[in-house]
This record gives structure tokens, sequence and C-alpha cells, in this order.
């Protein structure tokens, strides 16, 4: 007995609950019970007792007809119409109608006045007149009780299976994200769930496909020497018959090696151009991945693909992310390289040149890449790709500037002059920062100006206009700054002076700009002593003018030059 009182105590707790409040008949009950107590609660109030009726009528019109005639609640238009929905509904209308059998008259006007004047009691709404004239007649439709309820019951179960299948569907969904999820971040697990079966690695249905290019050699500047070496590259992919007719073989792989930002992807998608063919493009990163052997199954669908497309190019930029020295500890990781071995000489060792494929890589690390990959054979042709020379820069940037208007004070070869060592991506930047100072400015042209500052924030720094410098500090700063500038104007060996400022710009208060006439290739020993001096002579300008006791940390810079200068000649590193 203890333990059935405990069960009905469990059952009458969990129907208390709303736990099964989801269900459509719970749901609509648990409304019902709701509009009861408010109707009941207020029983003068009208559209309270309307909604009750209208919630009745939907589960009980009995009830409706019940509640009504105890003229216990006040009602408006609406609960009439609601209360005549009733009497339809359970054929109790049929009471009102007139019989001829019988020779009973029709009761339907004297109901309705009756209810008018009980609206009219209750409520200052007026009253609809149905059936009490032509143009607002009362329609009566004899509806079979015990057919209404059928249709009423078939309506709640077609509702609740819907409802059902909506819930299964969104857990089915649900249940699909979540194992998507954890399968993309690799998780563990039971088969179906974060198992490799369910997902793909990354791009793992992805078809190759070739690169959209159309770049030419008229695109890439500053490089003529290395353009002249890969011209034969063209002229094989154009008639590789001209080189086959005597036994020749060109080499399968070009490595272009070079400093960052020299136009070695350029100049492999230029060679592509003026060849007329397909351009794979893929960088090294793009083959590792944390799934075993996803690597070394990217490179034979890219070999694959380029085989249909031949004759073709295949790029690999920074391939020493897959092409590094191999360790032993680390060998499991290196199986994408071992498969781009064996793609550029395996068994099918002729297939690939044979084909014309021409596999072309860039790295700015040759020195690490594995001695398998750079033998004869494979990247048999090593290309350096240098920084451009003056008469290279001055090219580049008419290149860039080809497409800006600029005014005629633009000296461009002045510009190439005063740029040593920028490479094509420097130059690039030069120019689009002095077509945003132009903008911000409101000018029509690029002028000179504008290209000077620009170089001027590359090679210097930002100004720092709102630096705040007492004068004591910016007379010192420009008696420095003019040491340097005599020594050099006076010391034969040095470079000629371009500018001297005392705008503080990055973490310098001030600075002389020297700039050689031509490039460099080799320094004498007359001008690394001239350098040596210039260095010297803005602390030397501090003890003349300010005395030995005066000399302040400003030169720490110019002596750690100098001495890094000092120490490269003596022991040449």
């Amino acid at each position: 007995m203890g333990i059935w009182a405990a069960f009905r105590r469990r059952v009458d707790y969990l129907l208390a609950s709303d736990w099964l409040s989801w269900f459509p008949f719970w749901r609509q009950e648990k409304r019902l019970e709701r509009l009861i107590d408010e109707a009941d609660a207020s029983p003068q109030d009208p559209v309270k007792q309307t909604a009750l009726l209208v919630e009745l009528n939907k589960h009980s019109p009995e009830s409706v007809i019940k509640r009504f005639e105890q003229r216990e609640h006040a009602v408006d238009s609406r609960g009439v119409a609601e209360y005549l929905r009733a009497l339809v509904v359970t054929n109790a209308i049929a009471d009102f109608l007139p019989d001829e059998q019988s020779g009973k008259p029709s009761s339907l006007p004297a109901l309705l006045q009756e209810l008018k004047q009980r609206v009219a009691g209750n409520t200052d709404e007026p009253f609809v007149n149905p059936g009490l004239s032509e143009k607002q007649p009362l329609h009566v439709v004899m509806v079979d009780r015990k057919v209404s309820q059928k249709s009423r019951f078939a309506q709640e179960l077609i509702s609740t299976i819907l409802f059902t299948v909506a819930v299964g569907l969104i857990w089915l969904m649900g249940a699909a994200a979540l194992q998507k999820y954890i399968g993309s971040l690799g998780g563990i697990g039971a088969s179906g769930v974060g198992s490799s079966s369910s997902y793909s690695p990354k791009d793992h249905n992805k078809e190759v496909m070739p690169e959209k290019n159309v770049k030419t050699f008229k695109d890439v500047k500053g490089c003529d020497d290395a353009k002249q070496e890969l011209e034969e590259v063209v002229e094989y992919l154009k008639n590789p018959s001209k080189f086959t007719r005597l036994g020749g073989k060109l080499p399968k792989g070009i490595l272009l090696t070079g400093a960052p930002g020299t136009g070695k992807t350029l100049l492999a998608k230029a060679i592509a151009g003026e060849a007329g063919v397909p351009f794979f493009y893929r960088a090294g990163s793009e083959f590792e991945e944390m799934f075993v052997g996803v690597g070394a199954r990217r490179v034979r669908s890219l070999f694959q693909a380029a085989k249909k497309k031949a004759p073709c190019i295949i790029f690999i930029d920074e391939i020493d992310a897959v092409g590094s020295t191999r360790k032993q500890w680390e060998g499991h990781t290196k199986k994408t390289l071992h498969q781009l071995l064996v793609e550029m000489d395996g068994f099918e060792q002729n297939e690939v040149c044979s084909k014309g494929i021409i596999l072309m890589a860039a790295t700015n690390l040759p020195d690490i890449l594995d001695p398998a990959l750079t033998r004869p054979g494979r990247f048999d042709r090593h290309i350096v790709v240098p920084n451009p020379d003056v008469r290279g820069r001055q090219e580049i940037l008419e290149l860039y500037l080809k497409d800006k208007p600029i005014s005629d004070d633009v000296d461009v070869k002045a510009i190439a002059r005063g740029t040593p060592g920028f490479n094509g991506a420097d130059l690039a930047n030069l120019v689009n920062i002095a077509a945003i100072k132009a903008a911000v400015e409101g000018a029509e042209k690029l002028n000179g100006v504008q290209l000077e500052f620009a170089k001027d924030r590359i090679i210097m720094g930002t100004e720092r206009k709102t630096m705040f410098v007492s004068e004591d500090s910016k007379k010192l700063t420009a008696y420095h700054e003019s040491g340097h500038a005599i020594v050099a104007f006076n010391t034969e060996g040095a470079h000629p002076i371009h500018k001297a400022t005392i705008m503080p710009r990055g973490s310098a208060l001030g600075m002389v700009t020297q700039l050689p006439s031509n490039d460099e290739t080799s320094i004498s020993k007359k001008q690394l002593l001239a350098r040596l001096d210039v260095c010297m002579g803005g602390r030397v300008a501090e003890e003349l003018i300010f005395g030995q006791d005066h000399v302040t940390t400003g030169a720490s810079s110019d002596l750690s030059t100098a001495t890094e200068l000092a120490q490269y000649m003596v022991s040449g590193k």
C-alpha cells in the first residue's frame, strides 16, 4: 500500500507539472482552464466572456449554450454570434425553426429580439440584426452533430501528427548539425558521430581547375635577365616539336628564388599568359593537412588534372612549406614531399615532360629545400629574381603610374634613383601611398611632392608633427644633423646629400638622407671610411658648439652604426 500511495503521489505531481505542455491537447486544455478562471472572476466583462465562448465552441458547443442561457454573465454581439454558432452546430436551432407538419411557427424573430435586448442591456455596442430584414438575412446551415465532432477529432488528430513530425524533423536536423560540428573538430566517438566516415577533409572533393590568367611579359618589369631565360619555356610550350626534333628535353622543374616582392609569382603567370596555356596555381601550405595522406592525394589530383589540360604550367608558391629538408623524427609528415618527388621522376619518368607540363615553384628560402627536390631531373634549373636596378625601378614606376593622372613635375628617374633596394612590391606601395595622399588633399593629379612624401614615409617613417620638442632640443638636433651634412658634403667618397631635416620621424628626432648616384655592386675602402666620418660628424658638431661635457646620447645610434661598420671592415663579418 505504501508503494501504491507513493506511485499515485508521483503521478499526481507529474500531472500537476507543465512537462506535458508541449502536447497540443494538453496545451488547449490548460488554455481553456485559464479562460474559465478569468471569465468567472469577471462575470460583467463581455470581452472575457466572449473569449471563453470562442474556446468552448472548439471543444463543447453544448457548454456554450448552457453558459449563455444561464444569464449570469455579460455578453456582446460577438458572444451572441458564438451562441448562434453553437445552436447550429448542435442542431438546437431546429427548436426555433417552423414545422410545417405540426403548424409550429418560427420563433427566430423572437429569439433575435431577445438577444438584441440582452446585448443592449450589457453593453453600448450596437447589435447586428440578422434575419430581421432582407439586407441582413439569417443563413442557417443544418449540420449533423456527429459528423461535426468526427471532423473536429480528425483535425485535432492531424494537427497532433503534424506537430510530432515537425518535432522529429527538428531533432534530426539538430543531430545532423551536431554531428557535423563534432566532425569538423575531428572528434572521436561512435560510428556516424565524429567518425572519419561522417565528414571529409577540407576541399576533399574539390575539382582542380586552372586559374584564369591575363598576364604577359609586358606586365613584368625590372627582371629582364630572368625573362630572357624563361623565353625558351614559352617557345617550348608553343612549339614542343622544335626541341624534341633533336632529342632535347626541357627541364621539368624551374625554381624561382629571390627576396619577397621581386615578382616571382607574376613572372610565372606571365609565362602562362605568353604561351596561352592553362595555369594551375597552388600554395605550398594547401597540401599540408592534419589528416595523414591528404597532402599526397592533393598532389596526385593536381598532376592528374594537369595531364588532362597539357600543355600547361603548374606553379607551387612557397614550396618550402612542403619541400623543406626531411628529418628522421618527422618522416611521417613528409608523405606530400614523397608524392611530389614520385610525380616529378618516378616510374613514369618521362610522362610529365613529354606531355608538355612545366612545373614551376617559388621560394624565398632555397637553402632549406630537400636535396632530392633540387637535383637534376627535378628542379634542375634555378633562376634568381633579384631586386631591380635603377633602370628596372624606373620601368616599374612607369608601369604603375601609367593608369594614373600625374603632373608635369613628376621625375620618375629621380624617384627611381632615390629608392635603392626597393623591389616591385615596395614601389607599388610607394605609388599607392602617394595616391592616397593626393586623394586626402583633394588633388586631381599626382605630383612630385606627394611621391616624395611617400618615399620618405617608407624610408624614414611617419612624421610626428604633434610631438612636443623643446627649443633647446630642436637647436641641438639642428646642429647635430648639420654636422652630418657638412662632413658628407666635404668628404671625398661620401654619397650626395638628398635631404636634411629635423622633423621627428619614427624614433629619430632628425635625419640626413644620402642617396648614391648609381646602384652599388661593391664598396671601396675610401667609401667605407667616408661613411665612418659622416657617422661621427654629428657628435663632433655637438662638441664644437656645446662643449665636450654637453654631448648628448643622441649620437648613440651613430656610434652603433660606426662600430658595426668598423667590425665589418676588420673581420669581414
